[in-house]
């Protein structure tokens, strides 16, 4: 992972919604600024995750392959 985050959680093993509901329950414990990298895995949650943090007000700074997974690095509004 090129970014360094600040906090970090692996939702691979959740399906949608939960996948949106476990990241947002995080990003609320996390100070303005702060980032969080999201492990995730499939095509659904790649395409909601990052969507719905967006619509939060919440920035991508990046999206990375890692194995069969992907890390979504999302900064905190």
């Amino acid at each position: 992972m090129s970014i360094h985050a600040d906090h970090d959680i692996d939702i691979t093993g959740e399906v949608c919604p939960m996948t949106f509901v476990r990241t947002k329950l995080r990003l609320e414990r996390m100070k303005p600024g702060e980032t969080l990298a999201v492990r995730l895995r499939g095509e659904e949650p790649l395409r909601n995750v990052p969507r719905a943090a967006r619509d939060e007000g919440h920035a991508i700074l990046a999206i990375e392959a890692e194995g069969d997974a992907q890390i979504v690095i999302i900064r905190r509004a």
